[in-house]
């Protein structure tokens, strides 16, 4: 179709311009290495390249809290009201119906049908703050006076996957870059042979949304979120199979392959004004290449202390496998990965329509030991002050029942925390009605808690953006009246 790509080189042309061309590579990421491995890739696409924006002049280093997130996405729907939410009146009015004087709208379903249903376990005020968590979560209830939680969440969809996109992107229409993507743009990495956004999730699979709630929307391809799994082989197909490495195909053989291969994909691009998808291709070979020696090295855990091994519950059957992500994830943290996103929760998750209990119970139990010892280790290793945890799902859940012991899907009014460098802990900031149903005071839109997370890196969450289609996208879109919450920050 494209005809042969070296047809117009003889055998001598072809052996020097390749040579310089090898030698061209390695000066140009010699040189990319020195002017800061966060510019965005000189391989973009014409329509989001330019000299302004590979000055990054949305980013301000001495303004940055942190230099890296980890975002443990709980999906499904945790719920707000049985975590870290207390309403005293929701657990007096348990099997009642939601009383006129609380002013909450009301519909003949939920007054015939749902009444309202109290925490399913009780809350403590823990640590010095006093802050209320339930004993859902006594391991990360250690750590009240680290957590700012935000209780004024709110969102637009009342669905799985239009919330999971919302809550990843910003839109609830599928195809906006994720939170990661424009981090891994507008930062980049601070690893050469390790990407700058890494999703790690859950094996059970079935994400409602996909793929999509980590993908670089129509941002360069080489910035969607790469996915990793624990074991010997993190990302399929990245290893030489058994029947090349037999054949004699070694690390040396394969370089100089890969070589050639990059020497006439630059060749092809020249002539083609910048095409997106062949430049991640191009990417991806040599970020590839790199990481089959990084990322075998990154998984293998061996090298950890049993005390940590235990302390993430690798010992212990229900916590294993979101004990091993968070573990992995530290580890990807400290190898410069900018942005780890690890998911708790395969096709239904935390969505506890039938029994709140059951379902919180099993969640609950496989993921607050690890979340804990993730935060305990990020202290110990020096990592807290520069690092921001998130902690959250896509949306919180109804105070009136459905089918007896569940909850609904609530977006009007949920929580979600934060913590680790540049927010204030032991707090709540803001609050749902007396049952939990709306948010009500210090109310957070999706934008603003996306335009924090930005503003704790050092990015101008107005000035990131990315022409296309003839706009200057945001990851926070185009409205006027988003604001950074900055009451939460230090």
């Amino acid at each position: 179709m494209f005809g042969n790509p070296i047809a117009a080189f003889d055998r001598r042309s072809f052996l020097w311009q390749a040579g310089g061309g090898i030698g061209g590579l390695a000066l140009a990421s010699m040189l990319a290495r020195d002017a800061g491995a966060a510019s965005p890739s000189a391989t973009d696409s014409a329509e989001g390249s330019g000299a302004d924006q590979l000055q990054r002049p949305w980013f301000d280093p001495a303004r940055a809290r942190v230099k890296r997130v980890i975002w443990l996405f709980m999906h499904g729907g945790p719920s707000h009201v049985d975590l870290f939410d207390p309403k005293p009146d929701l657990a007096r009015l348990d099997g009642q119906t939601i009383p006129d004087s609380f002013g909450t709208v009301r519909t003949r379903r939920a007054v015939a049908d749902n009444p309202l249903l109290g925490p399913r376990m009780p809350f403590r005020p823990r640590g010095e703050s006093g802050l209320e968590i339930s004993d859902f979560l006594p391991e990360i209830a250690r750590h009240a006076d680290d957590l700012c939680v935000i209780r004024g969440m709110h969102g637009d969809s009342v669905n799985h996957p239009q919330s999971v996109y919302q809550m990843n992107t910003g839109s609830i229409l599928m195809g906006r870059p994720s939170v990661g993507s424009w981090v891994s743009y507008g930062l980049g990495s601070e690893s050469e042979d390790l990407p700058a956004f890494v999703v790690l999730p859950d094996p059970g699979g079935g994400l409602k949304g996909g793929p999509p709630a980590w993908g670089n929307g129509f941002l360069p391809a080489s910035y969607q979120g790469v996915t990793m799994r624990p074991g010997p082989n993190p990302i399929l197909h990245l290893s030489p199979t058994e029947a090349a490495v037999a054949a004699g195909f070694s690390p040396g053989r394969q370089r100089q392959t890969i070589d050639l291969i990059q020497f006439m994909n630059r060749e092809h691009l020249r002539g083609r004004g910048g095409d997106d998808e062949l430049s991640a291709r191009i990417e991806a070979y040599e970020l590839a290449f790199r990481m089959q020696s990084a990322a075998t090295d990154l998984v293998d855990l061996r090298d950890e202390t049993e005390a940590t091994r235990r302390d993430y519950g690798l010992d212990r059957r229900e916590t294993h496998d979101f004990g091993g992500r968070c573990l992995l994830a530290r580890r990807m943290l400290e190898r410069g990965v900018r942005f780890v996103q690890v998911y708790s929760g395969d096709t239904n998750g935390w969505d506890a329509h039938n029994d709140v209990m059951k379902n919180h119970g099993a969640h609950c139990l496989a993921t607050d030991r690890p979340v804990a010892a993730l935060l305990d280790d990020l202290k110990r290793r020096g990592m807290w002050d520069d690092t921001l945890v998130i902690w959250g799902g896509e949306f919180g859940r109804m105070p009136m029942s459905e089918s007896g012991q569940g909850r609904d899907h609530n977006p009007w009014g949920y929580s979600v925390w934060l913590a680790g460098g540049g927010v204030k802990g032991g707090i709540a900031h803001g609050a749902t009605d007396p049952i939990g149903l709306r948010a009500v005071e210090n109310r957070v839109s999706v934008s603003s808690f996306h335009a924090t997370i930005l503003h704790l890196l050092g990015v101008d969450p107005d000035r990131l953006s990315y022409f296309h289609n003839g706009l200057d996208e945001r990851l926070i879109g185009p409205t006027d009246d988003i604001d950074v919450v900055t009451e939460i920050l230090t």
